[in-house]
């Protein structure tokens, strides 16, 4: 019987995504909000008249921005999910 062997680029690789998949679903938009995103800012920056983010697109590039400035890294998944959370709560823009 032959059973191929994997190489250990292969298995390495097998094994971050599967650990990549398994960080995307523990991720929990509103917690991550609660704890990271109001470190610099309350919830009144998503609701106040003057509010700079106007569309889904703005919003998707906002927290990529915010992302970046945290140098906290997500998954795109995980971005992705929290810019879903914040426009399910707050901006209801049409994707």
């Amino acid at each position: 019987m032959n059973v191929p062997i994997l190489s250990l680029p292969a298995v390495l690789a097998i094994g971050m995504i599967a650990a990549a998949s398994a960080a995307a679903a523990d991720f929990d938009a509103p917690s991550y909000h609660d704890s990271q995103c109001t470190r610099c800012h309350d919830s009144g920056v998503y609701t106040r008249a003057n509010r700079r983010v106007r569309s889904y697109p703005m919003l998707d590039a906002q927290v990529a921005r915010c992302d970046a400035n945290l140098a906290t890294k997500l998954f795109p998944e995980d971005l992705q999910l929290l810019t879903d959370h914040l426009n399910d709560s707050y901006y209801h823009f049409a994707k």
